[in-house]
């Protein structure tokens, strides 16, 4: 998830935690969480065991901080080409995640 500021696109990608933990307890996906209902939710040391694997490896933050973790990654597989899936609430966010890397890409 790219947004504008690295908290903004945390606060975008808030749902995701929830979202995982849904599948994983074999509950079947819920609906993407807003950064609000995610807020709401409780979590027990549990949860919060059972997604911390899938919300490491996210690569949440500005244009530059995913760009830089897109690099490395990069770097480190020798990767010809990289896949970028964005997961949000919004659709605009959505929208907005990828213009932005694909012009800070542009510009390295």
């Amino acid at each position: 998830m790219i947004a504008d500021s690295d908290e903004e696109a945390t606060e975008l990608a808030s749902g995701y935690a929830p979202w995982v933990r849904s599948i994983r307890r074999g509950e079947g996906a819920i609906p993407f969480p807003t950064p609000t209902e995610a807020a709401a939710l409780e979590w027990t040391d549990d949860d919060r065991d059972l997604v911390r694997d899938r919300v490491l490896t996210q690569f949440v933050g500005s244009p530059t901080t995913v760009a830089d973790q897109l690099e490395q990654l990069r770097d480190a597989t020798g990767a010809s080409e990289i896949a970028i899936t964005t997961i949000t609430h919004d659709h605009e966010a959505r929208v907005r995640s990828y213009e932005l890397i694909a012009k800070e890409w542009a510009n390295r």
